[in-house]
């Protein structure tokens, strides 16, 4: 497609150290297994690993920031420990949770209310000189499902993610370091979300790198009648679209699968386009 430069593309790996997560809940909540299963992630290929301590999914109850930090910290320092090289996230709506998580060595926050949960967040991020991933969403998790409605999804969510990039930039994060989220799933219909996908051109025009998260979700099962955890060609179909219409990081379980997935379709749609990743073998499992 021309001599348009190289591009490239990073996964993010899912480490959910929670118990009621949507997929995987409960699954890595001891220390010593999130840890074994990041770097197992870091070594399929991921080139993020975003540690989350609170669930997100539809109907999530809150829990404090003591709570969340004593779930993610511990991991966090157990991986800069390892040595990991993959970008360590802490997806966290909490100000104090990101402060705790920066200082244990994350450098990306990943933050479901785009800056609007704690009006601290902004601030600490840049003045942490951390990244930082604004995403949209209509509510709030535990209300965000019940009745989602909108004019024109793309054109709201895309008005809503311009403002929030002013917003931080306003507060002092260079748009270098913002990425953005569409927020699949997040107060959608399975309409709004495949609409977000099909053109997801619309929200990679607005400059920052776009983050896709379409892993297993609930979407995926009402077309194809899968259950959650055998959701994987779905997963790897939206996210190839994604990939076609610019997308540049995918937020995912099972990193292998994916990895190989979109290094085949990156090479077919993108001249020179190859993959951000740490990955060791080719002959990795592909078993998240």
């Amino acid at each position: 497609m021309g001599s348009a430069e190289p591009c490239r593309f990073r996964l993010m790996g899912v480490v959910n150290v929670t118990p009621d997560s949507f997929s995987d809940g409960g699954r890595y909540l001891d220390r010593e297994a999130a840890v074994a299963h990041a770097l197992q992630l870091e070594r399929e290929g991921a080139a993020i690993l975003d540690v989350g301590g609170e669930s997100t999914r539809p109907g999530a109850e809150p829990v404090s920031a003591a709570e969340e930090r004593g779930r993610v910290i511990p991991v966090i320092e157990d991986l800069v420990a390892a040595g990991v090289q993959a970008q360590i996230s802490i997806d966290t709506s909490k100000a104090a949770v990101a402060e705790s998580a920066l200082s244990a060595g994350a450098t990306l926050v990943n933050d479901v209310t785009a800056f609007r949960g704690d009006p601290e967040l902004a601030s600490l991020v840049a003045a942490s000189g951390a990244d930082c991933c604004l995403m949209h969403m209509l509510g709030e998790p535990r209300t965000m499902q019940q009745d989602p409605r909108y004019d024109d999804v793309v054109s709201e969510v895309r008005a809503f993610l311009e403002a929030r990039i002013e917003f931080a930039i306003s507060a002092g994060v260079p748009v270098e370091r913002i990425l953005v989220d569409p927020g699949i799933g997040f107060g959608k219909t399975g309409a709004h979300n495949l609409e977000l996908l099909n053109r997801l051109d619309e929200i990679v025009a607005l400059g920052p790198p776009v983050v896709v998260g379409t892993s297993r979700k609930s979407f995926l099962g009402r077309l194809t009648g899968r259950a959650t955890d055998d959701r994987l060609a779905g997963t790897i179909a939206t996210n190839v679209l994604a990939l076609e219409r610019g997308a540049s990081v995918f937020r995912v379980h099972d990193v292998a699968p994916l990895h190989d997935a979109l290094v085949v379709a990156a090479a077919t749609v993108r001249a020179g386009c190859r993959s951000t990743t740490t990955r060791t073998s080719s002959t990795t499992s592909t078993k998240a």
